[in-house]
């Protein structure tokens, strides 16, 4: 098995190819294990994921401190050479199963699927033009039913423009969905994988996908379960992530004085941080609102820094929810998911789900969260991980999401 560090370059599509089985029906299958052992922990999840059947497919997830190159061994011996792609987890949920740190393994294949897989590496250095490269293998896809699986570096910022240019080469009917890798919530590194029939690697500051086709319709579901709270603000000026002024006022004073505080308090930036996950900025979409997480404060200039863009021009609100309706985003995500499967029941689900709501929902709502999911999904399995941000589009040209959750559902 080859394996490397490496974020050097942007680099060509790999040959995932086209994997479909003639003689057995589609299926999901994931695995999980927290063996010790990092090879014995990849050996088991994959082994359990596969039960004995040749994969279309295998997606990775595990924690930012395992031994990969071991972990990935494991995998690799029991994948069989089929495509891979994988990164790094805060936790990961599975069916029947803790939220905990963990290996998780899902596969899919059989009958009517077809797959491609790419990677870029070097992605800070040009976000927009690594969407594009691997969103150029959606185009070599037969099958009627498409989707973009992305899988990114948490850490590598402007996210937002890998999501504008995978679409702009997919175009309005491919669906975009994934998520950010993360770390331990130290801010420090995350991990990508890519694997197919030459080896696997390990990289940072990559971007990792799959063009998936398949002969049954594939759905995409996304939710935040945040309500809009006072009076509008207008982004008067901001560029990127960064926004200077709402309402023609330093952005920091409006932010701050909305919370009873004072624009200093952004000195601490810990405690900043803490007050600004509280409380999340929406953007104004037709669909509804996305969530822009501040998660940091300029004192000297008075303007707040967002991890995801905020055009100039939008109008924004000061978001608010609680325990209730971060778990109604289960009920949310997965009806919309499922709404595009034709009446057809899913054969299993992948979830991305932020890294901050696994914070704030605690041990007894993650739990909650996963038991509400295990009775939407019934006997479809399913499994993901907490992250840095997700990604979800299936109309428009928005796709980056945070403190939300994502569901893909494969009929």
């Amino acid at each position: 098995m080859s394996m490397s560090l490496s974020s050097d370059v942007l680099k060509s599509t790999h040959g995932g190819g086209s994997q479909t089985l003639d003689t057995e029906r589609r299926w999901f299958g994931t695995g999980r294990s927290t063996d010790p052992d990092p090879r014995t922990a990849g050996t088991q999840a994959t082994r359990d994921a596969l039960a004995g059947r040749r994969a279309s497919l295998v997606v990775v997830f595990c924690p930012p401190d395992i031994d990969f190159e071991a972990m990935l061994d494991g995998v690799a011996a029991e994948a069989g050479g089929a495509p891979l792609i994988g990164c790094t987890g805060i936790a990961h949920l599975s069916k029947g199963a803790p939220v905990e740190p963990c290996v998780v393994v899902s596969a899919l294949g059989g009958d009517g699927f077809e797959i491609k897989t790419s990677v870029a590496l070097n992605v800070s250095s040009g976000q927009r033009a690594a969407g594009e490269h691997v969103a150029e293998m959606v185009e070599t896809l037969t099958s009627e039913h498409k989707l973009l699986l992305l899988l990114a570096d948490g850490l590598g910022g402007e996210q937002h423009e890998l999501v504008r240019g995978a679409y702009s080469v997919a175009g309005a009917t491919v669906p975009l969905a994934g998520g950010c890798a993360a770390d331990d919530f130290r801010w420090e590194n995350t991990f990508q994988f890519f694997g197919d029939a030459n080896g696997v690697q390990v990289h940072q500051d990559a971007l990792v996908a799959a063009a998936i086709g398949s002969d049954a319709p594939i759905g995409v579901g996304v939710a935040h379960g945040w309500q809009k709270t006072g009076e509008p603000m207008v982004a008067t000026k901001s560029a990127g992530g960064r926004v200077d002024e709402l309402d023609g006022e330093p952005a920091l004073d409006v932010f701050a004085d909305r919370l009873g505080v004072d624009r200093s308090m952004a000195e601490d930036e810990h405690a900043f941080m803490q007050l600004t996950l509280k409380h999340p900025l929406g953007l104004s979409r037709r669909s509804g609102e996305d969530i822009r997480v501040i998660h940091g404060g300029n004192v000297e200039s008075g303007s707040l820094q967002c991890i995801a863009d905020v055009p100039q021009g939008a109008l924004l609100w000061m978001m608010q929810s609680d325990q209730e309706g971060l778990l109604r985003t289960v009920d949310d995500a997965y009806a919309e998911a499922v709404a595009s499967l034709d009446g057809v029941q899913p054969v299993g689900l992948l979830a991305f789900d932020c890294g901050a709501r696994y914070l704030f929902l605690g041990p007894d709502g993650v739990a909650d969260e996963v038991s509400r999911l295990v009775d939407k999904a019934g006997d479809a399995p399913f499994a993901g991980f907490y992250t840095m941000g997700e990604i979800a589009r299936s109309r428009g040209a928005q796709g980056m999401h945070h403190l939300t959750l994502v569901l893909v559902a494969f009929a």
